[in-house]
C-alpha cells in the first residue's frame, strides 16, 4: 500500500463537501513530531503497536487483534496528535471525519453518512479518526433529541462490528460519560487524557522550542509559568512568542512569553480571574 495518499475510492460527499480529510504518512509524522504522552498512554500505544506488528502470532492463538481506540479528556490534551502519531507509526494514511459534513439536519441522512464514511475507510488499510465522537454516539437511554438519533447509534454499532482488522478506528470525546454503553463496550483500548504535569510540560516546551535561540533557563521557567495549560495552549503561546522574537530579531525570552500569555489568554486563567471577581 502507498504510504502517501490512498490509491482508490473517491471521498463521499454530503451537502456538496467531502466528509473527511486524508493525511499521508509523511504529513502525520510532521503533525505529531512534538507529541508528548503520559507514561500510561505511552505504555498503551507501545503495546498497541507491538500487537499490530505481531498480529500473525495472535491469529495463531485465536486472540483478536485490537483495532478500536477510545480517547477521552479535556480539549487540547493530545488526543488528535495521538491519532496522527499512531497513523505515522503504523505507516497508514489518516482519515479524519468532518462532523460538520457528517451530521445532517435530517437524522436519517446522518446515519447514512456514518455508514458511507465507514465503507470508504474499509476500502484499504487506514486509520479512521472521529473527534467529538459523542455527537453521533450519545446514549439511547437518555436522549432528549428526536428518537431518530437512536437509529444513528444503531448504525454506528453495526459499522463498528463490521469494521475490518486491517483498519484502525480511533474516537475522541470530551464527554465520555454521555456515550451509549453498547458503543463504549465496542472499544478494546481506552486512553485517558488530562493537562500535562510539570515534567511533561517541560519536555513539550523543549520540543516546541527545539533549536530556536532561547534566553538561558527559559524552558524551566516557561514550564512553571504555564502550569494548568493544555498542550494546545502551550503550543499557541510558544508560537506567538517565536513570532515576536523573529520580528524583533531577538532571543525567545520570558518577556515575550509573558506578552504571549496575556494576548492568548488561556481559558483556565480567564476562569480563575472570573472566580476571583
Amino acid at each position: 500500500m502507498s504510504k502517501n495518499r490512498r490509491n482508490y475510492g473517491k471521498m463521499p460527499l454530503t451537502k456538496g463537501i467531502e466528509m473527511a480529510s486524508v493525511y499521508s504518512v509523511k504529513e502525520c509524522g510532521h503533525r505529531a513530531r512534538h507529541i508528548v504522552l503520559s507514561p500510561e498512554n505511552k505504555m498503551i500505544t507501545s503495546e498497541f503497536l507491538k500487537i499490530i506488528d505481531m498480529k500473525d502470532k495472535f491469529v495463531i492463538h485465536d486472540v483478536p487483534v485490537p483495532n478500536k481506540i477510545m480517547m477521552f479528556g479535556p480539549p487540547g490534551t493530545g488526543k488528535t496528535l495521538t491519532a496522527f502519531h499512531l497513523a505515522h507509526q503504523l505507516e497508514l494514511p489518516l482519515v479524519t471525519v468532518r462532523l460538520d459534513a457528517l451530521i445532517h439536519a435530517h437524522l436519517g441522512e446522518t446515519g447514512s453518512n456514518v455508514r458511507r464514511i465507514f465503507e470508504y475507510a474499509r476500502l484499504e488499510p487506514c486509520v479512521l479518526f472521529m473527534d467529538e465522537f459523542d455527537a453521533v454516539a450519545r446514549t439511547r437511554d437518555n436522549n432528549d433529541e428526536v428518537k431518530e438519533m437512536a437509529r444513528v447509534v444503531n448504525t454506528l454499532l453495526q459499522c463498528l462490528d463490521e469494521f475490518p482488522e486491517h483498519c484502525i478506528f480511533i474516537a475522541a470525546t470530551n464527554l465520555e460519560t454521555e456515550l451509549d454503553n453498547a458503543i463504549w463496550r465496542r472499544f478494546d483500548t481506552k486512553m485517558v487524557y488530562g493537562n500535562p504535569a510539570a515534567e511533561l510540560r517541560l519536555e513539550y516546551i523543549r520540543r516546541l522550542c527545539d533549536e530556536f535561540p532561547c534566553e538561558s533557563g527559559l524552558h524551566d521557567w516557561a514550564s512553571q509559568k504555564m502550569e494548568g495549560c493544555s498542550y494546545a495552549d502551550m503550543e499557541q503561546i510558544i508560537l506567538k512568542a517565536k513570532r515576536k522574537a523573529i520580528i524583533d530579531d531577538t532571543l525567545l525570552s520570558r518577556l515575550l512569553i509573558e506578552l504571549s500569555i496575556q494576548e492568548y489568554r488561556p481559558y483556565h486563567l480567564i476562569a480563575a480571574a472570573h472566580n476571583e471577581i
